[in-house]
């Protein structure tokens, strides 16, 4: 919490605030978020089953059986499902070093081109993710130790790089708007 000179907290403000959002944004925001927590409890999962199997090798001989199989499956959509959280709350990295002192419409500008690279990456990642699952789906692939399907983990994927493809695209467009990034020294 932060406090105003008289001692008493306020609310502390966003790292980025919502002002400029538009409700197609604010749904994309929460969508991200939303998207951004369930890769975490899949990551918690991932990191519980991982000890458990390494104790249970360690003291009883018995890890879980697949145990990597899993973390390879999930790892990778659990990641992907990150990206658009970052993107919307500028926690890509930037080097601004040069640009910092530009005029804030030249900063919105090249802000607004970078996003717009973002919003491709992600269209071009999740199409080549959406084409190479369906092609392991047809060449009927399937993990060593399970028998699990591999182009499940693949195509779980494809939702978080949709989800950063809207979000550079709405940020592109954002920028264009005028909109601003959170002040130094905010998040």
């Amino acid at each position: 919490m932060q406090h105003t000179p008289s001692g008493s907290p306020t609310r502390e403000q966003p790292a980025f605030a919502l002002d400029g959002f538009g409700p197609f944004g604010r749904l994309l925001r929460r969508l991200s978020q939303l998207s951004a927590v369930f890769g975490g409890l899949v990551f918690l999962a991932l990191v519980v089953m991982s000890i458990v199997s390494i104790v249970g090798r360690k003291l009883a001989s018995a890890p879980i059986p697949g145990d990597v199989e899993l973390l390879q499956l999930c790892a990778a959509f659990a990641s992907a499902s990150f990206f658009a959280w970052c993107h919307l709350n500028h926690g890509d990295v930037k080097v601004d070093f040069f640009t910092s002192r530009l005029p804030r419409p030249a900063i919105n500008r090249l802000d607004a081109f970078g996003s717009l690279l973002v919003g491709l990456f992600g269209g071009l990642i999740a199409w080549r993710s959406l084409a190479g699952a369906l092609a392991v789906k047809e060449a009927g692939e399937t993990t060593a130790i399970l028998g699990w399907p591999m182009w499940i983990g693949q195509i779980l994927m494809v939702p978080g790089f949709v989800l950063l493809a809207l979000a550079g695209f709405y940020m592109s467009a954002f920028h264009l708007r005028g909109g601003r990034r959170p002040a130094e020294g905010s998040v």
